[in-house]
């Protein structure tokens, strides 16, 4: 039996990266799927069209998850339309990296705003429906750097750094009512943007990562369909590294 299957999720900055892979692993699973994104609606059809081959329903919404009413609009839509949502992973999220003296407002409040408030938006707006059916698991997506820090990211390891706080609050918040909530910190994962960087970047990355490689979206993916599903039943309130062992 699929480990998703007869589960609506959502599934925020689903049209690359992480997002990507997390929902195409969703859908394999058999979950039914709902995704956000901001920029390109061929993509976004494109996406559902692929989704919806697996065998599941798939909807995708251009909503921005940092924008407090849109996120409220975002989750009464899928209501509508899906009659259910069980699964929230809350995976949005921007870089603007700088050294601190020449990081601006605007970029503070950019990477804050998408990262961070992002999580809060969808998390209090999907809050009464998750309590009244007395189930659910909120997955959001944080970082190692959300545990260390990282120079020239202060914004970006203090969104992540919220986000764990965020997580562990609402763990002991949700609880009596059969809500989980747990978070993901990633480490060097391979995505597009990644791509981007120097080959020698990618090869001291390596050098630091005890299993010699960097991650997949599929590494991931794997923990969040567990984190989903009913197997996982009796975990909440964790923070879970996907790293190879980068951070311990």
């Amino acid at each position: 039996m699929k480990n998703l299957a007869g589960k609506v999720a959502l599934i925020t900055g689903a049209s690359r990266g992480i997002g990507l892979g997390i929902a195409r692993m969703f859908a394999a699973e058999g979950a039914d799927i709902a995704f956000t994104y901001l920029s390109s609606e061929e993509k976004a059809r494109a996406l559902e069209a692929e989704l919806q081959a697996a065998g599941v329903r798939a909807k995708g919404y251009k909503s921005d998850a940092g924008n407090y009413a849109e996120a409220e609009k975002l989750i009464s839509d899928i209501l509508a339309d899906f009659g259910d949502l069980e699964v929230i992973v809350n995976n949005a999220g921007i870089t603007k990296d700088g050294l601190l003296l020449r990081m601006s407002e605007e970029q503070w409040d950019a990477v804050i705003e998408t990262n961070l408030k992002s999580v809060y938006n969808i998390t209090k707006h999907a809050a009464r429906h998750l309590m009244k059916q007395r189930k659910g698991s909120i997955i959001n997506m944080s970082s190692v750097v959300g545990r260390d820090g990282n120079a020239g990211q202060a914004n970006y390891s203090a969104s992540k750094a919220g986000v764990i706080g965020f997580t562990q609050a609402i763990a002991k918040e949700f609880g009596s009512r059969n809500i989980r909530c747990n978070a993901i910190a990633p480490g060097f994962i391979q995505t597009e943007m990644t791509d981007a960087l120097d080959a020698k970047v990618i090869e001291e990355w390596n050098k630091m990562i005890p299993l010699g490689r960097p991650g997949t979206t599929d590494d991931v993916a794997d923990l969040t369909v567990y984190l989903a599903s009913d197997r996982s039943r009796y975990i909440t309130g964790q923070v879970i590294n996907v790293c190879g062992g980068l951070q311990m």
